[in-house]
């Protein structure tokens, strides 16, 4: 899925739903995509993925570690700093100077995960004194691989709330048509994603 995407398609909602004709299409396409943005919202985090390379520039946490947006393959990977803090990014790392994170796609046990996290293991360190906070640029592939089961299964949970209680879900409108949804009001979502909360990245 494309960055934007749903997390799960309208043919899976309307098997939930037991829905067979096309009346109400438009409406579960709606109730997917403002859960699916809801879950990028309390997750701190977007999980599909851009198949074209782009550039985003990152404020170092230390001399050694930079959190990042999410990215799901090295392929035309590149990080660079602004050692010179003239806004130019003109140290070009290699694959020798930093070391990705998570170690092998792994957290909790649990496989697929994207690199977010980049740490200095060779001859640069992250530069932390520029007056351009923003002095590490990462350009990648962002997103993750593949959507994880459970946000899927979370925003088919949330979709069919938002759906069957109309334009006040939880008992608030306001958000377009269906009110806002909120992640922390439905305990079976909250589960489903609680793994993949994050802090925000701050991006300049």
């Amino acid at each position: 899925m494309a960055l934007g995407d749903s997390y799960a398609l309208l043919a899976d909602l309307k098997t939930r739903l037991d829905i067979a004709d096309t009346t109400d299409d438009a409406r579960l396409t709606e109730a997917l995509s403002a859960a699916s943005r809801e879950i990028e919202t309390w997750c701190d985090r977007q999980f599909n993925k851009a198949t074209v390379a782009s550039a985003r520039v990152f404020r170092p946490l230390t001399a050694y570690t930079v959190l990042v947006d999410d990215f799901h393959t090295t392929d035309d990977l590149a990080v660079a700093s602004d050692a010179a803090d003239d806004g130019t990014y003109g140290t070009a790392w290699t694959a020798a100077d930093y070391e990705l994170e998570p170690l092998n796609g792994m957290v909790s046990g649990q496989s697929g995960w994207p690199y977010y996290r980049v740490r200095a293991v060779g001859s640069y360190t992250f530069p932390t004194c520029n007056r351009r906070a923003a002095s590490v640029r990462v350009t990648a592939q962002w997103g993750w691989a593949a959507v994880p089961a459970a946000v899927k299964e979370a925003c088919l949970v949330i979709a069919s709330e938002l759906f069957k209680l109309g334009d006040a879900p939880f008992g608030v409108a306001g958000f377009g048509e269906f009110g806002p949804v909120r992640v922390r009001m439905n305990s079976r979502a909250e589960s489903l994603l609680a793994p993949y909360r994050r802090h925000p990245v701050l991006v300049a």
